[in-house]
């Protein structure tokens, strides 16, 4: 007990205090947003992946399809890496930051407003933010206080550990905005892939090693198909229509969210989005797939020791998803536990404190400046950053309080929502403003109406169309398809949109670098690399 609590509290500190040193470069806009837009590549990709990776995915999404898909919902944590990681920063990571810094724009909305010269676009998308992050912020306080409380075995109430978390990501991002959400990532980043190895270690060689841990799982039966032997072990599944659903939703929603895309505009440079690519893949590939991998062997959890914390729905006697991976993990060591609470911790925080800057800054550049407060200082729109930030995690804790006791769907459904809704809406417009110049503010609207219409009207019917999960994932395919196709029939926005090009980043950096400034004939053409050699060598 005293282990874990000792390890608790100083990673509070660490986090409070980074906030403490940052807070000088948190003076104005540019800083507080983006950090100046000077931010490297291990923060950027470190950041990225911890804001994408909560305990929504390994208390929530990681015992849900482990449960029901078996080992094959590692595919879903490769989809990840490969699509939502690797993909994603190849694909906007150059775009994103060169047309962001060409337009002057900070937040998604404002990327619209100024990309599609619309005023209204702008204040849709800002609303559009506010209304469907509050859902994922409610759900990963949640998950957080679910596994607390079954680590420290007491019954610690879920709201105290709701309120406690909400305060300390509250502390240090009001203090040092966007430079102390990147550090803190950076060291939380860190937690997490020691974390997510030694818990995997431990919990296989509970269940007798891996291969032992393979057969126990093999002999469970999907009831709606028991002619199946071993299918939770198989390379696909018992559902592979769904698991489908389900890596496009977690994979390919991250192109849309404005969250995610925004450690696009503040890294420093080209070649920093390439090393980046990288770095964010491999973290992606131990994290993500390793939650996936140990949700796969969820159901042995209801065999074992385990079983006591398994919940199940006194109404219909279905088990509780959002039990598994807590109950899976609750026999480690004292100190592993603790060092887990801190990994789930770790990730819960960089999200929320993602999701929080994401919201006032939208609140506050794209709806309240300009329109509700005319004229406003650069020092009056940090302070209504500050302001607004801590009212968005006082209102998300308390929805996340409302959601523990009950009274909304769980933390799956909550992520599908918000995900579905946001990257719905966004993914199609965001993806062809960057490399299209054909795309019209009819197309924008369209998928705007379709990924936010869709995804609500299917909650409120009941999910008549299918599962959020699927409906989500089919809003962000038809956001892809919708935009150009109605482009066709639409007048377009004009704006110059450059050409795909075969230089590296480090040559399109070095041509920004030397940009009028004259080129001796040794060196030209040799790229950067060469340049800086030659400088080295002596060569003139």
């Amino acid at each position: 007990m005293i282990w874990k609590a000792l390890v608790i509290v100083l990673f509070f500190a660490v986090a409070i205090g980074i906030g403490l040193y940052t807070r000088r470069s948190a003076s104005s806009v540019d800083g507080f947003v983006l950090g100046g837009r000077n931010v490297g590549p291990w923060l950027s990709a470190f950041a990225y992946g911890t804001s994408y990776f909560s305990a929504v995915i390994f208390v929530g999404y990681a015992g849900q399809f482990g449960y029901r898909y078996g080992l094959s919902a590692t595919w879903a944590g490769i989809g990840n890496a490969i699509i939502g990681s690797l993909l994603a920063w190849w694909v906007l990571g150059p775009r994103a930051r060169e047309m962001t810094h060409r337009l002057g724009a900070t937040t998604m909305p404002e990327f619209f407003g100024k990309r599609f010269n619309s005023r209204a676009l702008r204040i849709a998308a800002a609303a559009i933010i506010f209304v469907f992050l509050i859902p994922y912020t409610a759900s990963v306080y949640n998950g957080l206080s679910r596994l607390i409380v079954i680590s420290f075995g007491i019954d610690i109430p879920y709201e105290y550990c709701i309120v406690v978390m909400a305060l300390i990501t509250c502390i240090y991002v009001v203090l040092g905005g966007y430079m102390a959400t990147v550090m803190n990532d950076f060291i939380q980043g860190c937690v997490m892939i020691v974390g997510i190895v030694l818990v995997i270690a431990f919990v296989l060689n509970g269940h007798g090693g891996f291969s032992q841990a393979v057969i126990q799982l093999s002999q469970f039966q999907d009831p709606a198909q028991p002619e199946f032997q071993g299918v939770f072990t198989s390379f696909l599944g018992p559902d592979l229509a769904n698991l489908i659903g389900v890596v496009i939703l977690t994979s390919l929603g991250t192109w849309g969210l404005p969250q995610m895309v925004q450690k696009f505009y503040a890294i420093k440079s080209g070649p920093a989005v390439k090393q980046g690519a990288i770095i964010s893949t491999v973290f992606a590939f131990i994290i993500a797939g390793g939650s996936y991998f140990l949700g796969g062997f969820g159901r042995l959890a209801e065999v074992g020791a385990e079983k006591v914390f398994i919940e199940y729905n006194p109404a219909t006697g279905a088990i509780v998803y959002d039990s598994i991976m807590p109950a899976l993990v609750s026999n480690l060591p004292d100190l592993l536990l603790g060092i887990l609470v801190v990994m789930v911790l770790s990730a819960s925080m960089s999200t929320l404190s993602s999701l929080v800057l994401t919201s006032s800054s939208t609140l506050t550049l794209d709806l309240i400046k300009g329109n509700v407060v005319k004229d406003m200082s650069e020092k009056q729109q940090v302070m209504w950053m500050r302001v607004l930030l801590v009212v968005f995690i006082a209102v998300s804790a308390g929805i996340g309080i409302i959601q523990v006791q009950g009274s909304l769907p769980f933390i799956a459904q909550l992520m599908a929502i918000s995900w579905g809704a946001l990257a719905g809406a966004f993914l199609g417009p965001f993806l062809w403003g960057l490399y299209s110049g054909r795309i019209s503010k009819a197309a924008v609207w369209c998928s705007f109406v379709l990924g936010v219409c869709l995804t609500t009207g299917n909650m409120l019917a009941g999910n008549a169309l299918g599962s959020p999960l699927n409906v989500g994932a089919a809003a962000m395919v038809l956001s892809i398809v919708i935009v150009p196709l109605v482009s066709l029939f639409t007048p377009a926005v004009p704006f110059e949109i450059a050409p795909p090009t075969a230089k590296g980043a480090g040559d399109r950096a070095f041509e920004e670098a030397t940009a009028g400034e004259e080129i001796s004939p040794k060196t030209a053409g040799k790229g950067i690399e060469g340049s800086a050699a030659d400088e080295i060598a002596g060569v003139k």
